[in-house]
């Protein structure tokens, strides 16, 4: 047993922790638990817990369904919440293996480790910081129709007087007191919505984080007596939900991004690194904006990318160069402004650095940036300009996907066919309905 295992047993004993939460997330990024008594977690150290992995989408057929949850102990955490109204518990991350200790061809975190060993390989470690963007609204349950946000806020509205004024407070408490450091937060533009960004880590902490996020969110609304969505965009009139992604490579201590000499401070490798997610954008779509309601955020939301462009500070390109410290080498880092806070952080972070590390390793040129508000062109426009679109909806970015040797590498044979199969089967769905829009305009005809 190493010393990571025994401060958990040490902790549970002086805690008085009577319920342990075990978490993985399936292929689409939904969290997945199993609580098990303190008692039993020594044993869960040596051996794992086994579960039906037929049972979860996308992890295995019937005919291979063992599985295996191996608690992470440097994930574990108390949560800031009680259960049962007394009971304490804490929470562990899982990586998931089969029998014979194989990691899983299915877990999303497995994917996302294989990506970081080859940018390992490579010389480089990479570091994330995400800017979350979310919903508080008075209900989920609407029938169909579009929700009541929780207040009429704006962008870096005080709002004193919503129904949930203390939240981004009572919100920042929950996720400081599991180790999740925050940035800042504020009401972003659209009515009950909210950002909170977190400070940049490790990849794969991150990744953990946001599934935590997203968790305790979600918690500390219900505690408010409202809800929280992270749904793209349930409003349309209103802006969608992103979750801009601010990444950088780092060499030991040295941020690999930054060139003192360069004009905009961008080393070759940055340069590089932007030109492979411009290259990809197209075909990574589908993982880093996974559902049919994404693209209405992508197409009709305001500031969302619809073409592969990079920019200096310019909020309508795919790729944003921040200029607020241009000079701090420490700081230098290019954000990513086209996944939503609905992707499966796992899977979004792997096809990203997967693209970027790609055109590091095959030195992508990068174009020229664009000095245009891309989101105020038509499309004519932006291809007289030489901008290349993205997809427009998920049917579209499926075929790039399914084009893709890039994605397919990265997510591995058996996560890149189900995420095809699955999401294939959500487009038909959605094209089969036929809308109130639908009758509205046509019924009469």
């Amino acid at each position: 047993m190493n010393r990571q295992q025994e401060f958990v047993l040490r902790t549970l004993d002086e805690r008085d922790i009577r319920f342990v939460r075990l978490w993985f997330t399936d292929v689409q990024g939904y969290l997945k638990s199993v609580a098990i008594a303190p008692a039993e977690l020594e044993g869960a150290f040596a051996e794992g817990i086994g579960f039906d992995g037929s049972a979860i989408e996308g992890f295995s057929r019937v005919s291979e369904s063992d599985t295996i949850a191996r608690p992470d102990p440097s994930t574990f955490q108390m949560l800031p919440f009680p259960y049962d109204g007394q009971l304490t518990s804490a929470r562990m991350f899982c990586d998931i293996t089969l029998p014979d200790g194989q990691p899983s061809y299915a877990d999303p975190r497995q994917v996302l480790r294989r990506q970081l060993n080859r940018a390992a390989d490579d010389g480089f470690t990479s570091y994330v910081h995400p800017e979350i963007e979310f919903f508080l609204v008075r209900s989920l349950m609407t029938e169909g129709k579009e929700p009541t946000p929780t207040d009429n806020g704006g962008y870096f509205d005080q709002a004193v007087h919503d129904e949930a004024p203390g939240f981004r407070r009572d919100a920042i408490t929950a996720l400081e007191s599991m180790g999740i450091s925050v940035e800042f937060s504020h009401h972003e533009t659209a009515p009950g919505q909210q950002e909170i960004d977190l400070r940049y880590d490790d990849v794969l902490s991150m990744a953990d984080n946001i599934m935590t996020f997203r968790f305790l969110i979600k918690q500390v609304a219900l505690q408010s007596g409202v809800r929280a969505t992270f749904m793209p965009k349930p409003f349309a009139n209103r802006a969608g939900s992103a979750m801009h992604t601010h990444m950088s490579l780092f060499e030991g201590d040295t941020n690999a991004f930054h060139d003192p000499d360069d004009e905009f401070n961008l080393s070759a490798t940055a340069r590089s690194f932007v030109a492979g997610i411009l290259e990809h954008a197209n075909e990574i779509s589908a993982v880093t904006n996974q559902w049919v309601n994404s693209y209405k955020r992508v197409v009709f939301g305001d500031e969302a990318p619809t073409s592969a462009t990079w920019g200096l500070s310019n909020r309508s390109a795919l790729v944003r160069v921040p200029r607020y410290t241009s000079t701090k080498a420490s700081s230098r880092r290019v954000e990513v402004r086209s996944p939503d806070c609905a992707c499966n952080p796992y899977l979004a972070f792997s096809v990203l650095l997967a693209a970027g590390l790609k055109g590091v390793r095959e030195g992508y040129d990068l174009p020229p940036q664009a000095e245009d508000d891309i989101s105020s062109l038509t499309r004519r426009e932006r291809r007289a300009l030489g901008y290349r679109d993205l997809p427009t909806s998920l049917d579209e970015a499926l075929r790039e996907m399914e084009r893709s040797e890039l994605v397919a590498d990265t997510l591995g044979e058996h996560v890149f066919e189900y995420f095809l199969r699955n999401k294939w089967q959500e487009w038909h769905d959605y094209q089969s309905q036929v809308t109130p829009w639908e009758l509205d305009t046509t019924l009469d005809y």
